[in-house]
């Protein structure tokens, strides 16, 4: 391997260009998670060589100094273990994908990749009950253009079980909304795709919205101001500022992010008297398809419209 050959850039660039983008074809999501993670090992390596990213050598990325890189994100940024597991997978990718096409870094790759994942608790995930499920679709303020659209999400983000890139990455034309039926199509990690039908009340709220979006220059159903996606951060903040505006004072205590609204279909059918039929629609996320007996109004459209939505949810073709 010649002098030139060593330098960590053009390794970096080899794989992220060709192996990332070129052979696996990983989501862009992968690729934001692996640029943070070596982003940071560039800037510690930086501080502990006392040498500029651009100069150093991949043998300068020894067993080592990941471990400090490691402990540092624990101690110095207080990042999870959970956070730690993930900078580590990238680094492994990294140094599997090395050795295929530099053997004689076999012996530090192996020492790297021996590096073992730090176990970690479960933390519990606590579910919204349907009080404050109720409260946070009331709490968005309606008569501003940012109200209309936050209730609108979060009717869907409830409705759909989303996950955040999910919401924030459907356009407009994956959602199809009938006359008897409505249907979202969701492309969801792993780009796995699925149809979620829609309850009425779901699909009144959305085309009232559509109908004022009908003239934006934009393709997604729920953008930001200035008509572009919406970030993670965003969507974070707009469930957090309904909690905070929601009358409801058991929000208060509790822990307030997007997933826990895909924990809440699971917790109201499990122990809602009278659950007691568990059926799975087709390419759909399985704690949102079970369909139950519970009082909730949202729940008893869903059951009377399931059959209905089944037949027009191949209308929607992927994107």
């Amino acid at each position: 391997m010649s002098a030139k050959a060593t330098l960590i850039g053009p390794l970096l660039q080899g794989f992220f260009v060709e192996h990332l983008l070129q052979h696996k074809r990983v989501s862009p999501q992968t690729i934001s998670s692996y640029r943070d993670t070596f982003r940071l090992l560039l800037q510690h390596a930086h501080k502990k060589l006392k040498t500029e990213p651009a100069a150093i050598k991949i043998d300068a990325w020894d067993a080592p100094l990941i471990l400090s890189f490691l402990d540092s994100l624990e101690n110095d940024r207080h990042n999870s273990i959970r956070s730690r597991n993930i900078r580590l997978a990238a680094i492994r990718s990294f140094f599997r994908w090395l050795t295929l096409g530099h053997p004689e870094l076999v012996g530090m790759a192996t020492r790297i990749l021996a590096i073992p994942v730090k176990r970690t608790d479960r933390r519990l995930v606590h579910s919204f009950t349907r009080e404050e499920i109720d409260a946070l679709l009331a709490a968005p303020d309606q008569s501003h253009w940012r109200g209309r659209r936050d209730a609108a999400m979060l009717l869907t983000l409830y409705n759909t079980g989303a996950r955040v890139s999910e919401i924030t990455g459907l356009h407009r034309e994956h959602i199809a909304l009938g006359a008897a039926s409505s249907v979202v199509h969701l492309i969801g990690k792993g780009r796995k795709h699925r149809d979620i039908p829609l309850w009425p009340r779901t699909a009144r709220v959305l085309k009232a919205w559509f109908r004022e979006q009908s003239n934006a220059d934009t393709p997604f159903a729920f953008p930001s101001a200035r008509g572009q996606r919406l970030s993670r951060n965003g969507v974070d903040y707009i469930l957090k500022q309904a909690a905070a505006s929601a009358n409801c004072p058991s929000l208060k205590a509790k822990r307030i992010h997007p997933h826990a609204v895909r924990h809440y279909f699971s917790w109201q059918t499990m122990s809602s008297e009278g659950a007691k039929t568990l059926n799975f629609a087709p390419n759909a996320f399985s704690p949102l398809d079970i369909v139950s007996a519970p009082s909730h109004p949202d729940l008893r459209d869903r059951s009377q419209h399931e059959i209905s939505a089944r037949r027009t949810h191949r209308s929607i073709r992927r994107a």
